[in-house]
């Protein structure tokens, strides 16, 4: 054979093998196409979906990526990375001060004030402890009970707890059956509201708030055998003084007075700590809660549209698509944001953490933690994607981080709004396609 055909088949041979190697290192995006155009499930509803290589820093693949999409609790990220930004490694708990033979202090917002999961305790002692008269000062407040855009018609459910400056309990009366079948309440305070109607006949039982005052009927017939229900009481200036009054065994009176410029601060627990149970159990309370912190600190007063106003126009200014953003958990169907903004902000929220390890520890871990805890299976018992759900009527969507087999590290966001399947069946398909991307690539 001639030495110019050697030469030119070497050559041929060398381009075909860095062609090989270039194509084993890149992620197909034909493939990932084809799994949304013959997805029956896709083809019915409105879908968006974004994937990002985070070491390349180029987008891998888009579809209706610049539509907006309703995100339910993928709001929970845009509440994390503000908090992030403007709150330290500590959530304030209270503002005080001390005049003469008193002890004013007002609320922060704070969720962990006695929370009955985070039991966050430093001002309960603080206050406990202390030798002045205890007054709860007012005039903090500028918002509603109830975020825009909320259903009023789930004021019953545990989800939906009301908005306020000190909550306490997580602002839940949990009411259970003991071993005699009799209802009992926690906090003990809220017993005095259980009543009988033996007109409230439920399909399965259950107990309703009246929506106007915390007086809860309960069914006539016995409590079910570990019956266990958590309602969201109806918050007042006053209750608060009370409860706060029955777990002190001190007397806390109501001053409306402003917050003096020198005023100082108490912090309850660990700000990850919050973090985590807001994300992985998507606790809307808590994420509503933490806007009203992030109000306290940055603005010395409680107001969670200010928050969300500053938070765009100075973090989130350079996102590809101006959000639509209503509340702080999600509940709001007002909320508006595209699979693409959200690929930005999942980047904002890594650079902001700075460690992949405790920025996977707070989200939901595929088949082992969270609200993702169901929706994957482990990968020989290790977690390969990590993430935020959000669910509404109709609508569920996942946004988080990806790890290929192949060590891609990779962001997506996967928004399904207005199908009319069930949700399992939706996110089962998702969870089919994110599946097929760690597999193959």
């Amino acid at each position: 054979m001639p030495r110019y055909l050697l030469k030119w088949l070497a050559v041929a041979l060398f381009i075909c093998l860095a062609l090989n190697v270039c194509q084993a290192g890149k992620i197909r995006t034909r493939k990932i196409k084809k799994l949304f155009k013959h997805s029956v499930i896709f083809n019915t509803h409105f879908t968006g979906f974004a994937l990002y290589d985070i070491d390349k820093q180029q987008t891998v693949y888009e579809l209706n990526a610049d539509h907006y999409f309703t995100p339910a609790s993928n709001t929970k990220l845009f509440t994390f990375y503000t908090c992030l930004k403007m709150l330290s490694d500590s959530v304030p708990a209270l503002k005080y001060s001390i005049r003469n033979d008193s002890l004013l202090f007002w609320g922060t917002g704070d969720p962990s004030f006695l929370h009955t999961e985070l039991k966050g305790t430093n001002a309960y002692n603080f206050l406990k402890q202390s030798d002045k008269k205890l007054f709860f000062c007012l005039g903090q407040y500028q918002n509603n009970i109830y975020g825009t855009g909320w259903a009023w018609d789930d004021y019953n459910d545990y989800y939906n707890a009301e908005i306020n400056e000190l909550p306490v309990y997580d602002n839940l009366v949990t009411i259970y059956a003991d071993t005699n079948k009799q209802l009992q309440t926690i906090p003990a305070y809220f017993s005095r509201f259980l009543t009988t109607d033996s007109s409230y006949r439920p399909t399965n039982y259950r107990l309703n708030r009246n929506f106007l005052s915390n007086e809860i009927i309960s069914p006539s017939t016995p409590a079910p055998t570990h019956f266990k229900q958590e309602i969201p009481w109806k918050t007042s200036n006053e209750l608060i003084a009370q409860l706060l009054q029955d777990t002190l065994k001190k007397t806390v009176g109501i001053l409306n007075i402003n917050l003096p410029p020198n005023a100082k601060v108490i912090y309850n627990i660990n700000t990850d700590t919050v973090y985590r149970h807001m994300l992985q159990a998507s606790d809307n309370f808590m994420a509503e809660q933490l806007l009203l912190s992030c109000s306290s600190v940055k603005f010395s007063y409680l107001n969670t549209d200010s928050v969300r106003q500053y938070a765009i126009r100075n973090y989130l200014n350079d996102l590809p698509d101006k959000p639509q953003w209503a509340d702080g958990s999600g509940l709001s169907r007002l909320n508006l944001f595209t699979p693409r903004s959200i690929i930005v902000l999942l980047n904002k929220i890594r650079g902001q953490v700075n460690n992949d390890d405790l920025l996977h520890s707070m989200l939901s871990a595929g088949g082992v933690s969270g609200t993702l805890r169901n929706a994957y299976k482990t990968d020989n018992g290790q977690p390969f994607v990590w993430g935020k759900t959000g669910s509404l009527s109709n609508n569920y969507n996942q946004s988080g981080y990806l790890i290929t087999r192949k060590g891609h590290r990779l962001a997506y966001c996967f928004m399904n709004n207005n199908y009319v399947d069930s949700t399992r069946s939706v996110r089962d398909e998702m969870a089919r396609v994110i599946t097929y991307i760690h597999d193959n690539f």
